[in-house]
């Protein structure tokens, strides 16, 4: 396999931080100092776009495009915030960061914000994570007591606050507008868009918000270039690393940072162990829980956005959850929408009425008291919940739904013919 380059894992040690001086001997915030004696904010804008760095929480959106958008030379108060609402089950990416080396974070979002020119900032962080949050409150502080937050940083004139916020803990928090609501002490429901974030965010001021996995990247792109961050990916149009997490049926759990594009196969073979226990393959969720299954035939696709596009699923968070040949697939999937459904904020009606009737329908299924005209009433649901929910939340609940149709219906009849789940004991 093609030797691969650390980035955001270069500093990692089992069971230990990375705080300042360490960071700095390993040539933390480098990358700062280099952006603000011989780079202009636009300079800055123009390398993370061309470096092709895409959002890594989930959406995929190119951060450089997403800074374009943003008003940069427009005068007054703006907000960047970080997103680190981290709840997805599967997901656990931006803990292994932000527990292991907090000032990569710090030092992104001093970049962002000098490249958009904003004055404030955000980490908006799980309520759970409550390590993560002391060790970014520890690196705060270092940050500022050396003069590399605050005012006039490093001499450049360019000042930048920057605080933590435990977030209250659900699910919605995640969507960038409904963690707008609740930054501002309001109930977390998603907004309308338009007027986008950049225009109307925080507070009612310009305001961005990025994924902490994203803003980590940024210092190394500065430091590196544009055409290095891209090359490191396995494949031609992807850019840069990704976190991989590993849970579910395999011989080993843990997170990884490899090169955008290595392939299923090489990621559950050489990093997972294979599936545990000597059992077989039968699925995976390749991005977290809101991603559509892949199965065996997909072991050779590389884990990059487009293509897994092109044969049904997302990248998404790079949380993958393998299940192996003993699990019931209606089970697995009913267990996903249950939580989709209890995290709903209740806003709209397909999600609020329709992720709950999904559920229902896989449970009669289930229990072996489904018939065929369910199967016709779920691809019915799938078909009015998606592209009609207020936000993504819905929409996501349906990717493993509507891949269980697609992929396993066989399985589906099996249960209905039985009157019972094939696999239970």
């Amino acid at each position: 396999m093609k030797k691969h380059t650390l980035l955001l894992f270069k500093n990692r040690r089992p069971g230990e931080c990375v705080f300042l001086e360490e960071y700095r001997r390993q040539g933390g915030y480098t990358a700062l100092v280099k952006a603000l004696k011989q780079m202009d904010p636009a300079a800055v804008r123009d390398v993370v776009k061309a470096s092709g760095l895409r959002g890594r929480g989930g959406a995929g959106f190119p951060t450089g495009v997403k800074w374009s958008f943003f008003p940069s030379e427009q005068p007054g108060q703006k907000y960047l915030v970080c997103n680190g609402d981290e709840m997805e089950p599967g997901t656990y990416k931006d803990r292994q960061l932000l527990e292991a080396d907090p000032h990569q974070l710090v030092e992104g979002m001093i970049l962002a914000a000098y490249a958009m020119q904003i004055p404030t900032g955000f980490i908006f962080i799980r309520y759970a994570y409550r390590q993560a949050m002391h060790n970014l409150e520890r690196a705060i502080a270092e940050a500022s007591q050396a003069g590399l937050l605050g005012q006039n940083i490093l001499g450049s004139g360019f000042s930048f606050d920057l605080h933590v916020h435990g977030s209250a803990g659900r699910y919605i928090l995640g969507e960038e507008t409904a963690l707008l609501n609740g930054l501002e002490g309001k109930r977390a429901n998603p907004r309308s868009k338009p007027p986008f974030p950049a225009v109307r965010g925080l507070f009612g001021k310009p305001t961005t918000v990025n994924n902490v996995e994203t803003l980590a990247n940024i210092p190394h792109i500065i430091l590196g270039g544009a055409d290095w961050f891209a090359s490191l990916a396995y494949t031609e149009k992807g850019a840069g690393t990704k976190l991989y997490g590993l849970s579910g049926h395999l011989e080993r759990t843990e997170c990884h940072e490899l090169p955008i594009g290595i392939t299923l196969g090489d990621l559950i073979t050489e990093y997972g162990g294979g599936v545990w226990k000597g059992r077989t393959f039968k699925a995976c969720l390749p991005g977290g829980a809101s991603t559509p299954f892949l199965t065996a035939e997909h072991l050779a696709v590389p884990l990059d956005y487009e293509a897994l596009e092109q044969v049904g699923s997302r990248l998404g968070t790079g949380g993958v959850t393998v299940f192996d040949d003993h699990t019931c697939m209606v089970a697995a999937t009913l267990n996903l929408n249950r939580f989709f459904a209890r995290e709903s904020c209740g806003w709209c009606t397909p999600c609020r009425d329709g992720l709950p009737m999904v559920s229902w329908l896989l449970e009669k299924i289930e229990q072996g008291q489904g018939t065929l005209d369910d199967l016709d009433m779920l691809r019915g649901q799938v078909r009015n919940i998606n592209g009609r929910s207020f936000c993504a939340l819905a929409m996501g609940a349906m990717g493993p739904v509507e891949s269980l149709l697609r992929l396993f219906e066989e399985e589906l009849v099996d249960h209905i013919r039985r009157g019972r789940c094939p696999l239970a004991n």
